[in-house]
């Protein structure tokens, strides 16, 4: 399902006065935490400005991945693959999860040699994660023969269905008592001491006592209306799924440049590896140097257009102040629905056909583009505010938040509930840059 503006409403909740934790965002993460709150029995509204799972959270590969993670969130990746068995089950709906595993496949040498320090470092946290050899690879791909000289393979890790499963986890946090508001951007936030004790949405105000920002892509453009400098940038992607096919691979792999999925609707979801847009705008200036350290290594494949479509976050002509009685960006712009590139979709069809002969002349059932928030190390921010004990911001997950949600929803929980994370998370700090 492809969200936009028009896509009917499934949350009605009614913004109350007043609540323990105001969630801003309704994507994965937003939801996780709203989930893990309520059933802790906290007071949590979530505020979502278009539709829940509408941008990103339904966009995304749909991977729940351990294997290639940088160090820092192989913890998170290890607690949410555990997390995501017991929501399949807990929440009473069906998410698409699978632990079908992950594979790695090596079209180079220097590939290999790569795959064989993550597998040294998975020994470290008893990963599972072992190199597998060309025949081995092709015992479990019906693809083309010789097209891959071995891999890197993690079989605990798996899948879900993005839509379905972000919205699932919603339904269960809404029975557990949260309130989730569709159609309800919140523009500002109120102040008292300096600190944040409520926010202003478009249907009025609404105190509370910790705000949690989870806004994705648009994270950036809110907090800097809020006086706080966040150098989070966005790349545009295109992913497409095909018609149903023949089973010739049932979990998900990628290879330099080609990434596949098996889908619940007996297709595949692929997609270009390292290919994507990064539309210019004031903020690509704005955090040069905070992004030029790793620009070259972390950019690389990325396509640089002179100005974003309209009304997109980093727009030119994007409007970035604004008071609790003006209609903010978040109302102009409901759902973010990016479209997919032409060029790559062709690209797609070719590379799908190439890899697996005996299905050439599949078609895509569709495609879609998604936007995804980064950092300039591509570790997210998981942080209180400077200053500001009652504002957490919780954005740049740089395309893994997905897999990691569930984590990242539990330790929000707990730490808004005053306990101890359960991970170190220094390597996230709102000040690292």
């Amino acid at each position: 399902m492809i969200y936009s503006e028009k896509t009917p409403q499934q949350f009605h909740g009614q913004l109350p006065a007043e609540t323990s934790v105001l969630i801003i965002g309704g994507g994965i993460i937003g939801v996780c935490t709203a989930y893990y709150l309520a059933k802790q029995g906290a007071k949590v509204t979530l505020c979502e400005k278009g539709r829940v799972a509408g941008e990103q959270s339904s966009r995304n590969w749909g991977w729940i991945r351990q294997q290639g993670r940088d160090e820092p969130e192989i913890p998170l990746s290890i607690e949410a693959r555990h997390l995501w068995e017991k929501l399949s089950k807990e929440t009473d709906e069906d998410l698409g999860y699978s632990a079908t595993g992950v594979y790695y496949l090596a079209e180079k040498r220097g590939d290999l040699e790569d795959f064989e320090k993550f597998v040294e470092l998975g020994r470290k946290y008893d990963l599972g994660t072992s190199m597998i050899s060309s025949a081995q690879v092709h015992e479990a791909i019906k693809g083309k023969q010789g097209r891959w000289i071995g891999g890197m393979h993690t079989a605990s890790d798996g899948r879900a269905e993005p839509g379905q499963a972000t919205l699932g986890i919603a339904r269960a946090a809404e029975r557990l008592g949260a309130t989730i508001c569709e159609n309800t951007a919140v523009r500002t936030l109120v102040k008292s001491g300096g600190n944040v004790v409520g926010a202003v949405t478009e249907h009025g105000e609404i105190k509370a006592e910790q705000i949690v920002l989870a806004g994705g892509a648009w994270s950036s453009l809110f907090a800097a209306n809020a006086g706080l400098k966040l150098p989070q940038l966005a790349v545009e992607l295109t992913v497409a799924a095909t018609q149903a096919v023949p089973d010739v691979f049932p979990a998900n792999a990628s290879d330099n440049t080609f990434a596949m999925r098996r889908r619940q609707d007996g297709g595949y979801t692929i997609a270009l590896k390292n290919n994507q847009t990064h539309h210019l705008g004031p903020d690509s200036f704005r955090y040069l140097r905070e992004w030029l350290p790793n620009m070259v290594q972390n950019l690389k494949g990325t396509r640089i257009k002179p100005w974003s479509p309209k009304n997109y976050p980093d727009q030119w002509m994007q409007n970035r102040r604004w008071t609790d009685a003006d209609t903010s960006p978040f109302e102009v712009m409901r759902v973010l629905n990016s479209k997919p590139n032409q060029k790559e979709l062709a690209a797609l069809t070719t590379a799908f056909a190439d890899r697996f002969p005996q299905l050439k002349g599949t078609k895509l059932s569709h495609a879609w583009g998604g936007l995804i928030d980064a950092m300039p190390d591509f570790l997210p921010v998981i942080d209180r505010a400077p200053a500001d004990e009652n504002l957490h911001i919780v954005t740049g997950f740089s395309g893994h938040g997905f897999g990691i949600g569930p984590s990242i929803g539990r330790l929000m929980a707990d730490v808004l509930a005053g306990k101890q994370a359960g991970h170190d998370l220094s390597s996230f700090a709102f000040n690292r840059f």
